[in-house]
């Protein structure tokens, strides 16, 4: 593949992987946490949690870029606490995981929440009723039933953040090598004159990932299903 991409397209081919990865890792447990909330909890402000965990998926892409900027920025609210210990968002590549972790985290806390939403809570009350305390019954029962809602909405995250591109290039523009990654690069290979062959190269190479991703994430669906089946 190193013959076939230029080194600026494998650059930008492993800074998506790289991004997209650490988005959806650092999406995982706050997701599961905000999906049982959600799907369990009764609360004042439900609905507006609710609202806010979803709005990503209908602000414009820009928009919620130029939010993060706003606070993320070196002096953003956020921002500005951050840098003092060194940890900067802006114009980073940590800034493009932060803005792909954003846009998926819907997608990742709604898959999540139908799985809980689903499992039967009779076999908690029994759980339950034989000792077991509520984190004792949540991780011996209720995790290993919703873990291939979990895969589903850890693939729905990653396949979300390799195709990120309006909140990513607004939070930290279209650095090669730094915040370039595989949408920001065929946008700019579209833009420059014999660019095209490129960005198939990009596009191919973005298809394939995804399909890799889906049909790996159905593999382990169904392991699971047949495990928690036997």
């Amino acid at each position: 593949m190193s013959d076939w991409l230029t080194p600026e397209e494998w650059t930008a081919l492993r800074l998506s992987l790289l991004v997209a990865t650490t988005g959806t890792l650092a999406s995982l447990l706050p997701g599961l946490g905000v999906a049982y909330l959600l799907a369990r909890g009764r609360f004042w402000g439900k609905t507006v949690l609710d609202m806010l965990v979803h709005l990503p998926l209908v602000l414009p892409p820009v928009v919620t870029g130029y939010l993060l900027l706003l606070a993320f920025g070196r002096r953003g609210p956020v921002g500005a606490v951050l840098a003092e210990f060194g940890i900067v968002f802006a114009f980073r590549w940590t800034g493009a995981a932060l803005a792909c972790a954003v846009m998926g985290f819907p997608l990742l806390v709604r898959a999540m929440r139908l799985s809980i939403e689903a499992v039967d809570g009779k076999l908690e009350q029994a759980a339950a009723t034989l000792g077991a305390n509520r984190l004792q019954v949540f991780g011996l029962v209720t995790l290993p039933l919703i873990l291939p809602g979990i895969l589903a909405g850890t693939v729905l995250c990653f396949a979300k953040a390799m195709g990120e591109f309006g909140a990513t290039i607004t939070f930290v523009s279209n650095i090669p090598g730094e915040t370039q990654t595989l949408p920001s690069a065929i946008y700019t290979l579209t833009q420059v004159p014999g660019g095209e062959a490129g960005a198939l190269r990009l596009t191919l190479i973005s298809i394939a990932v995804s399909m890799v991703a889906l049909v790996l994430s159905e593999v382990a669906a169904r392991r699971v299903a047949r495990r928690l089946a036997a």
